[in-house]
C-alpha cells in the first residue's frame, strides 16, 4: 500500500488558513503544526516576565509582545508564535496585516515537556538566523531555572544559565535586571509540568 505524503501549503496559503482557524498555529516549512494550550504556570511566567519588562522599559523604545504576535523567519520560512518578544524602536512587519514581526532583539520561551527539545534546538537554529536578533531566553516551569542565549559582537552565541530564587537574570540586550524570585513569583512547584 502507498501512503501518500500530506500536501506542503505555501506561507501564503498558510496564512489564509490560519485567518479562519479557530485556534493558533505554527508553520514550519510547509507544515501546519497546531498549538497546544499552555499550562497555567507557563502562562504565568510569560506573563511575570512580559509585565515587568514592559513596566522596566517604559519611555525607552522598546516594544514588549506575548504569545499573540506571529514572528516570520523567511530563511527558513517560519511562523512562530514566541511567548515573549522584544524589539526596539519600531516592529518590522512582514505584510500590511501587522500581525507578524521579523525584528526582535529578545525572544523568550517557557520550556514546556512537549516543546523543549524543540525550543532548545531547531527553534533556537530558526531563531538564530534573524540578524538583529541579540539574546534567547529559556524559562523552566519546573524550577527557578534560565538559561540565556546572548550573541557577541563576532556573532558567537554565549551560553548563562541562572538557578535558584536568589538569582538575577540579567539581560544583554536590555538596560534590565530581573530577580528570578520575581519571574517565579506565584509559580506552584508541586502542580507544575512534570
Amino acid at each position: 500500500m502507498v501512503q501518500t505524503q500530506p500536501r506542503l501549503l505555501t506561507p501564503e496559503e498558510y496564512l489564509e488558513w490560519e485567518a479562519k482557524a479557530d485556534y493558533k498555529s505554527e508553520y514550519r516549512n510547509g507544515e501546519i503544526v497546531p498549538m497546544t494550550g499552555g499550562t497555567t504556570n507557563h502562562n504565568e511566567l510569560a506573563l511575570n516576565l512580559a509585565a515587568t519588562l514592559k513596566l522596566s522599559l517604559k519611555s525607552q523604545g522598546y516594544k514588549v509582545y506575548m504569545g499573540d504576535v506571529r514572528l516570520w523567519i523567511p530563511e527558513y520560512r517560519q511562523y512562530t508564535y514566541p511567548d515573549v518578544m522584544v524589539i526596539h524602536r519600531r516592529p518590522a512587519y512582514a505584510d500590511d496585516s501587522k500581525t507578524t514581526v521579523m525584528n526582535p532583539i529578545l525572544i523568550a520561551e517557557v520550556l514546556s515537556k512537549s516543546t523543549q527539545n524543540y525550543d532548545q534546538g531547531d527553534k533556537f537554529m530558526y531563531y538564530r538566523a534573524i540578524p538583529i536578533l541579540h539574546e534567547y531566553v529559556l524559562v523552566d516551569q519546573k524550577q527557578h531555572h534560565v538559561i540565556q542565549y546572548t550573541k557577541t559582537k563576532t556573532g558567537q552565541w554565549l551560553l548563562t544559565e541562572y538557578q535558584g530564587e536568589d538569582a538575577n537574570l540579567v539581560f544583554q540586550s536590555l538596560p534590565f535586571t530581573m530577580r528570578l524570585v520575581d519571574l517565579y513569583e506565584g509559580i506552584d512547584f508541586e502542580n507544575s509540568e512534570q
